[in-house]
């Protein structure tokens, strides 16, 4: 990649840059198509970067943090900076379509839209399995491998799958 023009201030470059960077913890989806990029801002003092982890005590956040400035400041930027925020929170909502094709692919129910209203248990019921596309499946357990994730069972296919929990602000 080229050096930046120090004066051109589109974060169009960034976005594509960030896009490039994998979740830590589902490496198909980037951070961009997680939605935790909040916001990016090129001008004369630099990059600043505002980035919403989909957990407040996400272990990983120092690593993709590490990661995006890298990533930003070899393709020739300068003064870049990554602000960790939580306002607006994360949601499943910002998951971006792509995102949520990738999650599908990689084998996760993908939590539905929420749409600003509360989760409820009911929308942990009748997830739609990722394997054979079947609503006929069951609640294993609310807890899956991490926080934001249930395992299922089609009761269809004959498969367990995890869910990635729909979560709303």
């Amino acid at each position: 990649m080229s050096t930046p023009d120090p004066d051109h201030h589109d974060a169009g470059p960034i976005w594509r840059i960030l896009n490039g960077i994998p979740d830590p913890e589902i490496p198909v989806v980037s951070v961009v198509e997680m939605g935790m990029i909040a916001d990016i801002r090129v001008d004369d003092d630099g990059v600043r970067i505002a980035m919403t982890p989909t957990f407040a005590a996400c272990p990983a956040i120092d690593h993709m943090r590490k990661h995006m400035l890298n990533a930003v400041s070899n393709a020739g930027y300068r003064n870049v900076r990554v602000d960790i925020v939580f306002d607006p929170p994360w949601n499943t909502d910002r998951i971006t379509p792509e995102g949520l094709e990738k999650l599908r692919q990689f084998g996760l129910a993908i939590p539905q839209r929420m749409d600003g209203r509360s989760v409820e248990p009911r929308d942990l019921h009748g997830v739609r399995c990722p394997y054979c596309d079947a609503t006929d499946t069951t609640l294993e357990s609310p807890f899956g491998p991490t926080l934001c994730r249930s395992i299922h069972y089609c009761n269809a296919c004959l498969q367990s799958f995890e869910h990635f929990k729909p979560l709303s602000c």
